[in-house]
């Protein structure tokens, strides 16, 4: 397979034909002028957000409708500013993990690793064996409670509502594991640099492998009763298509690019922790639209089940982190750390000039650049698939405003 980083390069002469000049009209929300001639409708300005109970997160969208279809979109972030990037000015080294948990807090371990292994890069420190896979493990459980959610409320968006609550049911089991693991459900601050705070406590494993053995045949269950849906079908195939070259210039990520038939996986590109070690696909769709996101995303779930067991097999013994001081202390430098969330690239780029604190701190979260592929896919279609497109792309705007 040709690197993706390639087909990145090939797509930027693209954007940049589409470069607005100063002179220009501003891009997105516009007056669209109705003809004088045949039976036209008023266009109206509709403000989605940012209290919109339908709209995952404090997101604002200005739609231009002409009776029921969109004419044009525009999204306004910003309203769940929380200043992570600095704020991480003035905190040390170790206290990275608990911004990034404020960030996609419904992936918080991701977060969590991404910070971890940049501060590790800097400090060139060698992660023990048993953390490795003790981060692999609790980052594909993760993996599975988030999605678990996006597959629940997905279901809402689109009229369904009992495969919500059997989704909520699986992933109460899995919060109630990370909690004995970490101490908490959600905000973790688990993953540290050099390897995590706690090794895995007595009889987690067997309380593990009893949730697979169930969630195997659940996970049949919830992609019958919600993707054998002729009425869900009907909603989403062909709906939000994305074009490979779309995402490619928007810098999506995740199962949002490999529906477009991009292969990019950071575990398996530029693999870290125990990645390396673990046996498992990279599902891809084929067009782009949200029944390929929906059925990646579900298989994405039996890869993550497939992961957890190799971790607790091949788990290793030994320490679980290394030899780290209190007070952390990097030489100057420049680092990138990335990892596959829930939503796609996390990356986490340090900038550290000798002191216990960051010089400069800054987030990627894959979140945003999904919110701007929304003003492209959303005109032509109806009101009404608005909001399950923004669900088919699985935004969390935490991330996204940062």
């Amino acid at each position: 397979m040709s690197d993706p980083r390639d087909d990145v390069i090939s797509v930027g002469a693209l954007a940049a034909e589409g470069t607005h000049s100063a002179g220009d009209p501003p891009a997105g929300i516009r007056r669209v002028p109705s003809g004088v001639d045949g039976l036209t409708t008023e266009h109206l300005i509709i403000n989605m957000g940012p209290q919109h109970p339908s709209t995952h997160g404090v997101l604002r969208l200005l739609i231009e409708v002409d009776g029921e279809e969109v004419l044009a979109a525009e999204t306004s972030l910003g309203y769940l500013h929380r200043g992570i990037e600095k704020l991480a000015e003035s905190r040390k080294y170790h206290q990275l993990g608990t911004l990034m948990d404020r960030g996609d807090y419904v992936s918080g371990m991701h977060g969590e690793q991404a910070a971890a292994l940049a501060t590790e890069k800097l400090l060139e420190v060698t992660v023990p064996d048993k953390a490795r896979y003790i981060r692999t493990l609790v980052a594909e459980l993760t993996r599975l409670a988030s999605h678990l959610v996006w597959y629940g409320t997905f279901g809402l968006d689109t009229g369904a509502m009992g495969q919500f609550l059997y989704a909520v049911r699986d992933r109460e089991v899995l919060l109630d594991i990370l909690e004995e693991i970490s101490g908490q459900r959600m905000m973790f601050n688990y993953i540290r640099p050099g390897g995590v705070v706690a090794d895995l406590p007595v009889g987690i494993e067997k309380k593990i492998l009893d949730f697979l053995t169930d969630f195997d045949v659940h996970l049949e269950e919830h992609h019958a009763l919600l993707g054998g849906n002729e009425i869900f079908q009907m909603r989403v195939k062909g709906i939000g298509t994305i074009s490979r070259e779309m995402a490619l210039a928007f810098a999506l990520s995740g199962a949002n690019l490999r529906a477009t038939g991009v292969g990019f996986d950071v575990r398996r590109d530029r693999p870290y922790d125990a990645y390396p070690d673990l046996d498992f696909d990279v599902p891809v769709g084929s067009t782009g639209d949200a029944w390929d996101r929906y059925m990646v995303r579900m298989e994405e779930m039996r890869q993550s089940v497939r992961m957890v067991r190799q971790c607790i097999e091949g788990m290793p013994e030994g320490d679980f982190t290394a030899k780290v001081p209190k007070v952390i202390r990097p030489a100057e430098g420049e680092v990138y750390a990335s990892v596959e969330s829930s939503r796609g690239e996390t990356g986490v780029h340090l900038v550290s000039d000798g002191s216990p604190e960051p010089y400069r701190y800054h987030y990627r979260g894959p979140s945003l650049f999904a919110c701007q592929v929304l003003e492209e896919i959303l005109p032509g279609h109806l009101l009404a698939d608005v909001v399950m497109m923004i669900g088919s792309l699985d935004i969390m705007l935490g991330e996204a405003d940062r």
